[in-house]
C-alpha cells in the first residue's frame, strides 16, 4: 500500500530521461525555431512574449552552430540542453495559451501570467549556470551572447507592462460598476471607456468580438469546479460586458432600455445557474473517512490512506499523530495531493452539477463578499507556488519513507527522489531543504545495487544546483562518492559517481577538498581505464576540473594519468579524444606531467595525425601540446616533427585556415622549427 501510494504521489511530478545528444540538439533546434517563427504576437503580454522569443531566437543560433560540428558535448552541457529544452517548450506553450485564450482574462491574470515568463527566464538563467561554454565548439560571437544572455537572465526582474496595468484597472473599474448596475438596476455602464478598452486590446469587428466571447464561455467552463464561484462570476461578467458593447457598437437603433434588459438577462442567467444545487448520492470512494462528506480536496497521509484535507488538518491540528483509520503512528504530517482521485472527483461533479466549493460555506462568502468586498475581485491564483508546495510535501514524504521504510521501500522512494530532482533549480533546492541530502549519503553504503545507483544518481542531480554543493560537502559526501566510483555495484552507479565529482568540482573550494581526498584521484583514473564510453567521458572531465587547480596536476600525474589518457588517443571506441587531449594540455603546466609526456613516444605521431583529422578543439589541444614539448626540448620535438612529413603541411593549414587560437599557436611553432632548421650546429 506504502510503494503504490508513494508511485501515485509522483507521477504527476516524474519526468522522462535525458535524450540521446543527436536527438537533443533535433529537439532543440525544431522547437526554437517554431517559437521564432510565431509571427501575430498576442495583445496581452506583448513585451514579455517578444522578449521570450528574443532570447530563444539566440540561443536557436546555439544549438545549430552545436548542431553544425558535430562534436561530442560534456555532461553538463547535455544536462543544461535538457532544462532548456523544457523551458523553450513551456514557453511556447505559454505562448500558444496566451494566443488561444481571451484577451481579457489575460488582463485580469497580468500579474500570474507575468509571472510565469519571469520563473522561465530565471530557470533558463539557471540552466546556463551549468552550460560550459568553454568546452563547446562554437564561435566567439555565439559565445559572447550567450554569456551575455545567461547574465541578462540571472538579472531579470518580473516585467509588466503599465500599459496593461492600465487597462487591467480601467476593465475592473467598468466591471465593479456594470455590476453594480445590474444589482441596483440604475446607472449605465461608461460606454465610452469601454470602447475604448476593447479597441486598444484588438476588438475591432464582430468576428473579434464572436471571437472573443466563444473564448471567455470556453475559459468559463475550464475554471467551473476549480476556479472557484467568484472567477466563474467574473468571467461571465466579462461575456455580458463584451456582449453589451458589441449590441451597442454594431446594432443601431435599439433603445437603452432593451439593452439594459438584455444585460440583467445575462446576470440572472448566471447567478440562477450558480446558485442551483442537486441532492446527489455521492459515491463511497469519494466520501472522507472521517466526515462522510464529499473530498473536494482529497490527500493522502504518510500511513497511505486518503482523506479530506480540512478533516485531517483538523485532526492533526488537535493533536493527534495517529492514522484515524488504521491507527498507524504517522512518521510525518505533510499532507500529498491525491491527484488522480481529485481528477475522478471533478469529473464527477461536472457531470452531476455539484460545485467543488462547499455549498453553504460559498453561499455565506458570497453574501459577505458583496457586502464587504469590492465586486471587481478577482482570485489570484499562484499555480506555481501550488506547485512548489506540492513537491515540497512530496520531497518530504520521500525522506520518511528513506528514514524509516523497509528495502523495498527506500529503493522506491531513492528512485522517486533520482526522477524528482532530474528537472528543475527548484526541485533539486526544496528536496535538498526539507534534509535529503544526508539519507541519500547513507544510503550510498547499502548492500542492494539498485539503492545505491538511485542515491548517488539522485545526488549527482542535486549537485547541479550550486548551494547544494556545498551542503553535500558539508554532509561527508565525498568520502562516500568515492567509495561507490571504486567499488559501485554497478557501472552505472560508478559512473554517476564520477559525474556527481565533475559536478561537484564546478566549486573552487570543492576542487582543493576534492583534490585532497588520496583515493579520489586514483578512483577516477582507474574508471577512465575500466569504464564504458559513457564512464570514461565522465571521469576525463571530472580530472579536467580538478587539474585547473594547480595543486591536482600533481595528484593526477602520480595516478598514471598521462598513460591512460595518450592510451585513450588510440581508442577509437572510447570516442573521447578531444576530453583526453584537454586533460593532456592541462597537466603539460606542472614539471612532472611535462616528464612524463615527454617520455611518451607515441604521443607526437598521434599529435600530427589529430592536426590533419581531429576536431577544432582537438586541433588547439593538440598544437597546444605539440608546444609546449617543442619549447622544453626543441631540438628532440623538432626531429620527431620534421621526420614526418605531414608536420609542416598540416601545420601551414592549421595556420591558414585554423580557429584563431590555433592559428597563433601554428605560426608560432612553424617560427619556431625555421629557426631550429636555420642553425648549422644543430644537426636536424
Amino acid at each position: 500500500m506504502d510503494c503504490d501510494a508513494l508511485t501515485l504521489s509522483t507521477m504527476t511530478i516524474s519526468s522522462p530521461g535525458l535524450l540521446p545528444t543527436e536527438t537533443l540538439l533535433d529537439s532543440l533546434v525544431h522547437i526554437s525555431n517554431e517559437v521564432v517563427s510565431i509571427e501575430k504576437l498576442p495583445f496581452v503580454q506583448m513585451r514579455n512574449v517578444s522578449s521570450m522569443i528574443r532570447r530563444i531566437k539566440l540561443l536557436s543560433s546555439l544549438f545549430e552552430e552545436i548542431q553544425e560540428a558535430e562534436t561530442p558535448l560534456p555532461p553538463s552541457s547535455t544536462l543544461c540542453f535538457t532544462e532548456l529544452l523544457s523551458v523553450i517548450t513551456r514557453g511556447k506553450v505559454l505562448i500558444q495559451e496566451i494566443k488561444d485564450a481571451s484577451t481579457l482574462w489575460g488582463l485580469i491574470q497580468l500579474e500570474f501570467i507575468s509571472n510565469q515568463f519571469y520563473v522561465l527566464v530565471k530557470e533558463m538563467g539557471r540552466s546556463l549556470d551549468i552550460l560550459p561554454l568553454r568546452l563547446l565548439n562554437i564561435t566567439a560571437d555565439i559565445r559572447e551572447q550567450v554569456d551575455l544572455l545567461h547574465k541578462q537572465a540571472k538579472r531579470a526582474e518580473l516585467t509588466i507592462d503599465p500599459r496593461e496595468l492600465q487597462r487591467r484597472e480601467m476593465l475592473l473599474e467598468v466591471m465593479a460598476n456594470n455590476m453594480m448596475q445590474n444589482k441596483k438596476n440604475k446607472g449605465y455602464m461608461d460606454f465610452g471607456k469601454m470602447e475604448e478598452l476593447l479597441s486598444s486590446i484588438g476588438l475591432r469587428t464582430i468576428s473579434d468580438y464572436d471571437i472573443e466571447i466563444s473564448k471567455l464561455e470556453i475559459e468559463a467552463q475550464n475554471q467551473a469546479g476549480t476556479g472557484g464561484l467568484v472567477v466563474v462570476s467574473n468571467i461571465n461578467n466579462l461575456i455580458s460586458l463584451v456582449s453589451y458593447s458589441k449590441s451597442m457598437i454594431f446594432r443601431d437603433g435599439e433603445n437603452e432600455e432593451s439593452k439594459k434588459e438584455s444585460c440583467s438577462y445575462l446576470y440572472n442567467k448566471v447567478n440562477d445557474s450558480s446558485s442551483s444545487s442537486q441532492s446527489m448520492s455521492i459515491p463511497d470512494e469519494f466520501r472522507c473517512p472521517i466526515s462522510l462528506d464529499l473530498m473536494r480536496d482529497p490527500v493522502i497521509v504518510s500511513s497511505g490512506h486518503t482523506y479530506d484535507r480540512n478533516s485531517i488538518a483538523q485532526w492533526i491540528n488537535s493533536g493527534h499523530h495517529t492514522c484515524p483509520k488504521s491507527g498507524q503512528r504517522l512518521i510525518h504530517t505533510a499532507l500529498i495531493p491525491n491527484y488522480a482521485l481529485k481528477s475522478l472527483v471533478q469529473q464527477w461533479c461536472y457531470d452531476n452539477n455539484v460545485p467543488l466549493n462547499e455549498p453553504n460555506s460559498s453561499v455565506s462568502e458570497e453574501k459577505s463578499n458583496k457586502k464587504n468586498s469590492n465586486d471587481g475581485a478577482i482570485d489570484h491564483i499562484s499555480a506555481n507556488k501550488a506547485a512548489a508546495d506540492a513537491v515540497k510535501m512530496t520531497a518530504e514524504f520521500l525522506v520518511g519513507k528513506l528514514a524509516t521504510g523497509s528495502a523495498d521501500t527506500q529503493r522506491q522512494a531513492a528512485y522517486e527522489l533520482r526522477l524528482l530532482a532530474k528537472t528543475g533549480m527548484d526541485n533539486r533546492r526544496i528536496i535538498a531543504e526539507v534534509g535529503a541530502i544526508p539519507f541519500l549519503v547513507t544510503l550510498l553504503g547499502s548492500h542492494d545495487p539498485r539503492i545505491q545507483e538511485h542515491a548517488v544518481t539522485a545526488m549527482f542531480n542535486l549537485s547541479i544546483y550550486d548551494n547544494n554543493k556545498v551542503l553535500l560537502m558539508s554532509a561527508g559526501a565525498v568520502d562516500k562518492i568515492v567509495q561507490v566510483l571504486e567499488q559501485g555495484r554497478t557501472m552505472e552507479a560508478r559512473e554517476n559517481a564520477a559525474a556527481t565529482i565533475f559536478s561537484l568540482s564546478m566549486l573552487d573550494e570543492c576542487k582543493v577538498q576534492i583534490g585532497a581526498r588520496p583515493r579520489a584521484v586514483p578512483a577516477l583514473v582507474l574508471l577512465l581505464k575500466e569504464g564504458t564510453p559513457v564512464g570514461k567521458r565522465d571521469a576525463a572531465t571530472a580530472l579536467f576540473n580538478l587539474a585547473v587547480y594547480n595543486p591536482n596536476k600533481s595528484i593526477i600525474v602520480s595516478s598514471g594519468a598521462v598513460d591512460v589518457l595518450i592510451e585513450l588517443l588510440m581508442d577509437d571506441k572510447a570516442s573521447i579524444t578531444d576530453d583526453a587531449l584537454s586533460v593532456l594540455a592541462l597537466l603539460l603546466g606542472c614539471s612532472q606531467g611535462l616528464k612524463e609526456i615527454r617520455n611518451s613516444r607515441e604521443l607526437v605521431p598521434l599529435l600530427i595525425d589529430l592536426l590533419r583529422f581531429g576536431s577544432v578543439k582537438g586541433k588547439e589541444n593538440s598544437i597546444t601540446l605539440l608546444l609546449g614539448l617543442c619549447k622544453e626540448e626543441t631540438e628532440v620535438v623538432a626531429r620527431r616533427l620534421l621526420a614526418n612529413p605531414r608536420s609542416v603541411p598540416s601545420l601551414q593549414s592549421l595556420a591558414a585556415h585554423g580557429s584563431l587560437r590555433a592559428r597563433r599557436k601554428a605560426d608560432a611553432l612553424l617560427r619556431l622549427l625555421n629557426r631550429c632548421c636555420s642553425q648549422p650546429h644543430h644537426s636536424l
